[in-house]
């Protein structure tokens, strides 16, 4: 399926297919927190745009739009800078772009998911991108007063993936006892059972390889009994870059 981005004359999109890695990731001892299969794959289950300058800001609390102050004065090649446009500590980047999805898929869009920033909370949308003629803008809200924050050159502020338009809508979401599944009441029951065996062998017995440290059954994508989960099991996608055209 193909994925358009249509960019305006004077725009320079620094688009890249997202990165799994992230710096708090990284601190954790032995960089445990990759393990999480769900978390690399989300880090990573999109495309990125990056920042075109370096900056600070802040918000002093007010409403209006003048009430965030942008530092622009280390921005040295920055067309299309953030700015104040919306009022109620929003801080806001013009996409200077029109994306088209294939008919009835939209863009999810939101700031880098599993990447906390001090003072500021990025807003997500959804964008009909099969029809839509109009730019889209990236918004961050600040969550306290007076905290400056900072975005640096070429740091991801935007994040978005293509979504069925309507299909969560499809859903009939029920709550249900595990009881009335007996199958997966089964392989619920030996899976706990085997993980509190194994943490009781870890203190027995702990191992030298911090890899042995984990189960892996998720990550490998297996059930309890050493059966394939889903033939289409991810641990590492391969989104592609954009492709600059004429």
């Amino acid at each position: 399926m193909d994925l358009h981005c249509f960019v305006t004359p004077e725009w320079e999109p620094r688009i890249r297919p997202a990165s799994p890695k992230r710096d708090w990731m990284d601190a954790t001892p032995e960089a445990y927190a990759y393990r999480c299969l769900p978390l690399d794959i989300g880090n990573a289950h999109g495309w990125e745009i990056l920042s075109p300058c370096s900056f600070a800001a802040v918000w002093d609390g007010g409403p209006a739009a003048s009430s965030v102050h942008i530092d622009l004065s280390q921005a040295t090649q920055a067309p299309f800078v953030p700015v104040s446009l919306f009022g109620a500590g929003i801080l806001t980047f013009h996409i200077e772009a029109i994306f088209r999805t294939p008919p009835d898929w939209n863009l999810w869009a939101s700031g880098p998911p599993n990447s906390p920033k001090d003072g500021i909370a990025p807003l997500a949308g959804i964008i009909e991108t099969d029809w839509s003629p109009y730019t889209f803008t990236m918004n961050w809200k600040f969550t306290r007063p007076d905290q400056v924050v900072r975005f640096e050159e070429g740091e991801p502020f935007c994040f978005f993936f293509p979504v069925p338009r309507g299909a969560i809508q499809q859903f009939e979401p029920r709550i249900l006892p595990i009881s009335s599944d007996p199958e997966l009441a089964a392989q619920y029951q030996a899976w706990s059972e085997s993980r509190l065996e194994f943490h009781r062998e870890m203190e027995r017995n702990p191992p030298t390889d911090p890899s042995d440290r984990w189960q892996k059954l998720y990550y490998r994508g297996v059930c309890p009994d050493g059966r394939s989960g889903s033939e289409t099991h991810e641990v590492k996608l391969r989104i592609k870059p954009f492709v600059k055209s004429d």
